[in-house]
């Protein structure tokens, strides 16, 4: 994200939630260039995320996770089968972001443990500073708090991107819990966030459920990525909508 989002294309990822090897086939498949493993709400484990990072091929750069905690324990474990990014949820202050860099990074910018248990996972000259380049550390801004405290946040050594959780930042605003807003204090955070960001070489991700709302960001140059859907909310659609078109034939063929 840190090499290809800048002044390039804009990434679009979606969110998994289950333990399934096939869906990020059928994601890259559609044009989806990646995929945020979620250990956060989703009912993914540690071990079925390893192993589908694993099926995930070496070279895709947004084979990204996100984890439930700054624990380093589990963190180490994504990252040693492929992650090449971990998304820290709900960063509110710079001692949160050093921890994500900490456990991300290895010497000297973190302190991540050497163990490579993925072969050619990080090709160069240096195994540790590819494995920098290649890694990114994202601290997910999604509370008051964490746009409060964005210029501590983002100006962490070693932090590469940002990405924001609209619907959990609009509770903490006292709004409905939803994602693309047009207008408010979540638009006006999102523009905040990309002034800060931008001002310190850091590149800004949000969700969203919209592919409407996604493009109309990358328009204005507001975001250099999109979360674009979770899995379980897309196949619910498919499936209303599948259901939806067979009554609507049912209902046709019946008054014929």
């Amino acid at each position: 994200m840190k090499q290809a989002a800048p002044g390039g294309t804009n990434p679009v990822l979606y969110h998994q939630s289950v333990p399934s090897f096939s869906m990020p086939e059928w994601a890259a498949a559609a044009g989806y260039d990646g995929v945020v493993l979620d250990l956060q709400h989703g009912e993914l484990g540690l071990e079925a995320a390893c192993g589908i990072l694993r099926s995930i091929p070496r070279d895709n750069a947004y084979a990204y996770a996100r984890v439930g905690s700054l624990d380093p324990a589990p963190i180490l474990r994504l990252l040693d089968s492929g992650a090449r990014g971990i998304v820290a949820p709900t960063v509110e202050s710079r001692s949160q972001t050093e921890a994500l860099v900490a456990a991300t990074k290895y010497p000297p910018v973190g302190n991540r443990s050497l163990g490579p248990s993925r072969p050619a996972l990080y090709p160069g000259d240096s195994y540790t500073e590819a494995g920098n380049r290649a890694v990114c550390a994202i601290a997910q801004i999604e509370t008051k708090a964490g746009v409060d405290r964005a210029e501590e946040i983002v100006s962490t050594p070693g932090l590469d991107s940002v990405y924001i959780g609209p619907a959990d930042l609009a509770v903490s605003y006292g709004l409905p819990g939803r994602g693309d807003w047009e207008d408010g204090p979540v638009r006006e955070a999102i523009a905040y966030l990309r002034e800060v960001t931008t001002a310190h070489g850091v590149t800004l991700g949000i969700y969203s459920g919209r592919p409407e709302y996604a493009a109309g960001l990358f328009a204005d140059g507001l975001v250099d990525y999109v979360g674009l859907g979770i899995d379980l909310v897309l196949l619910n659609r498919a499936f209303g909508d599948t259901i939806a078109g067979l009554n609507s034939a049912r209902s046709t063929g019946s008054n014929s």
